[in-house]
């Protein structure tokens, strides 16, 4: 079954509203204007009930279908990046720093187009709880909404998540049961030495050829400690140290960003890369203060739900444009939380070609709204059937 009609009809209408959103992009869990322009949307919808202030400026809308039944949550992300937006689009950011990087604008627009159909047809037996979500870039909106209760004071049976993909063919679905994005973990080191002229380094304690051991000797853990068909990341992202070319520093830092998936493996790149930098600290006598943060975990299908999810893929999209065996991604996503406390799963919509996410030039492509949104509605009607 193609794109639901009554949903191609408005999709002008999606790509207004996704539009707008674009350009008014707002950070984490402050999102006042985005929060209520999807409020204004849902009530011009006619949802039944509109649950606002969740994890700040998130929200859950109920609509409730032709006859009694479960509920089936399905979530959208809201908030947008720190980027200064370079696609030079119409409809480009006029929020300075800001910007729709990921598509957050899209999702938004496609839920919203799914709940305008729900709304008007209620071809279903039960409740459609739509759950819109601040801060999955930072902050952990997922995870916040779940602590304040969402899946237990809207009896939520199952939840559904969507992400765009870039350079998948537009309308294209892919996913897989099981593990489908990575568990993300933070470390931040700082290094404490001894200041001194640079023409005399006998008389200090340089932390730069400390962090520089530290950073080559991290790389062993993937190549030396994991096995070879672990799945690990382990990169440096950022490092910082002095600033004259005539002064060793006293302090200095670095920060990487870990990704896995099996709880062995993410324990043991702890594990080690506490070890190394111990040990790198005390060769080079250097002082060593490691801040290690254990973030999302690892975005893990139901194996049932992801096997109806790929059936509804196929019945919109066409069972050619549905990839149901797709290749782990070491991106993370807090919709894994949403997981962790309901069996459901997470699916990537294609959106053609261009640049890839958290880009200056991404944009999300219009065409794919109306694939989305049929397929969050017929998910629905197919989850809860009316007899």
């Amino acid at each position: 079954m193609p794109v639901i009609n009554r949903i191609a009809a408005f999709a002008p209408e999606m790509t207004g509203w996704r539009r707008w959103l674009h350009r008014h992009p707002e950070l984490e869990f402050n999102l006042p204007r985005t929060s209520e322009f999807v409020a204004e949307r849902l009530t011009e919808f006619g949802v039944d009930e509109l649950h606002r202030g969740i994890a700040t400026s998130g929200m859950v809308a109920l609509i409730h279908g032709r006859a009694p039944g479960p509920v089936v949550g399905l979530r959208s992300d809201m908030d947008a990046l720190p980027i200064t937006e370079m696609t030079g689009a119409d409809w480009a950011s006029e929020n300075p720093g800001r910007m729709h990087a990921c598509g957050h604008d899209g999702h938004m627009a496609t839920l919203l187009g799914a709940a305008k159909y729900l709304a008007e047809t209620r071809n279903f037996a039960g409740t459609v709880a739509l759950i819109f979500q601040p801060a999955e870039e930072e902050g952990g909106g997922g995870e916040v909404m779940v602590r304040e209760g969402i899946m237990d004071r809207f009896a939520i049976r199952e939840v559904y998540g969507m992400h765009n993909a870039p350079n998948l063919p537009v309308g294209f679905i892919r996913t897989a049961p099981g593990p489908v994005m990575a568990a993300v973990d933070t470390l931040k080191v700082h290094l404490t030495g001894k200041g001194a002229h640079a023409a005399n380094p006998q008389l200090g304690v340089d932390p730069i050829p400390a962090m520089a051991a530290m950073v080559m000797a991290l790389q062993t853990i993937v190549s030396r400690n994991a096995g070879a068909l672990d799945e690990l990341v382990v990169s440096v992202t950022e490092i910082h140290a002095g600033t004259a070319n005539n002064i060793i520093p006293e302090t200095g830092w670095f920060g990487a960003t870990i990704r896995s998936f099996d709880p062995y493996i993410r324990d043991l790149a702890e594990d080690r890369i506490r070890a190394v930098i111990e040990g790198q600290a005390a060769s080079f006598g250097v002082a060593a203060q490691i801040g290690y943060q254990r973030g999302y975990p690892p975005t893990v299908n139901d194996p049932q739900k992801a096997h109806f999810a790929i059936d509804v893929a196929r019945e919109v999209a066409g069972a050619d444009h549905v990839d149901d065996n797709a290749p782990r991604d070491m991106g993370a996503e807090d919709f894994s939380y949403m997981l962790e406390a309901r069996p459901g799963a997470f699916l990537f919509l294609g959106i053609g070609p261009g640049e890839g996410l958290h880009h200056p030039r991404y944009d999300f492509n219009d065409e794919a709204l109306p694939v989305g949104a049929s397929f969050f509605a017929r998910l629905v009607e197919r989850a809860l059937p009316i007899g």
